[in-house]
C-alpha cells in the first residue's frame, strides 16, 4: 500500500495530478479541494494516498490531509459509491460540511453534489451515521457535538440554516447547550 507520496508536482490536469519522486512520474487522482491547495509547479508537495487495485488498473488517489483520505475510504466503503463519485462528494464539500451533514441527517446538503441523488444521499446518511465525526474527532461527548446540539435546536425553532450557522460564529467558548441556544437567540432576535 502506497500511503504518502512526497515530490516535485511536475502537472496539474483536473482531477490528476503528476508528481515525480525519485524520477518516477506518479498519476494520482484528486479532489478539487486538494488540487486548489497545491501549489505551482516545480514545488514539493506531500499528498496522503490511498491504491485502488483492480483486475484492469492499479488508481492512486491523493489528499491534502489524513482527514480527507479517512473520509474518502469511509465514503468507498458504501455501497453504490465508487471512487469517482466519492472525489466528487469531497469536491463539492469539506470534510467538516460532510461530517455535519452526516451528523445532522441533512440529506439536501448531500444533493447539491453532482452525481447524488435522493436515495444516495439516504445511503449515505445511513451508512456512514456514527462513524465519519467519530474517525474525524468528533466524539459525543466533544466541543462540536454541543454546537450541534444548538444548531439543531435553532433549526427546529424555525430559523434557516444560514442564520443558524451566523448565530453559532458568535458563540462564546465552553458555553452548556441551554447557555448557547440563548445566546444564539439573543443574538438572532438583534440581528
Amino acid at each position: 500500500m502506497i500511503g504518502r507520496i512526497t515530490g516535485t508536482l511536475l502537472e496539474k490536469t483536473p482531477p490528476v495530478v503528476c508528481i515525480d519522486v525519485g524520477g518516477v512520474g506518479y498519476e494520482i487522482d484528486v479532489p478539487m479541494s486538494t488540487l486548489y491547495n497545491l501549489p505551482e509547479n516545480g514545488a514539493k508537495v506531500t499528498l496522503h494516498t490511498h491504491l485502488a487495485v483492480r483486475e484492469d488498473a492499479h488508481t492512486l488517489y491523493g489528499f491534502s490531509t489524513a482527514g480527507e483520505r479517512t473520509a474518502f475510504r469511509l465514503l468507498i466503503k458504501v455501497s453504490g459509491i465508487g471512487a469517482r463519485t466519492a472525489l466528487a462528494v469531497l469536491s463539492g464539500m469539506t470534510v467538516e460540511e460532510l461530517a455535519s451533514a452526516i451528523t445532522q441527517q441533512e440529506s439536501g446538503r448531500l444533493t447539491r453534489v453532482p452525481g447524488i441523488g435522493k436515495k444516495t444521499a439516504e445511503r449515505l446518511l445511513l451508512e456512514l451515521r456514527g462513524k465519519l465525526g467519530a474517525d474525524l474527532g468528533h466524539s459525543p461527548g466533544s466541543h462540536s457535538a454541543g454546537r450541534d446540539d444548538i444548531l439543531n435546536a435553532l433549526l427546529s425553532l424555525g430559523y434557516s440554516n444560514n442564520e443558524s450557522q451566523a448565530a453559532l460564529k458568535n458563540l462564546p467558548e465552553g458555553l452548556e447547550v441551554a447557555e448557547g441556544i440563548r445566546f444564539a437567540l439573543k443574538s438572532l432576535a438583534r440581528a
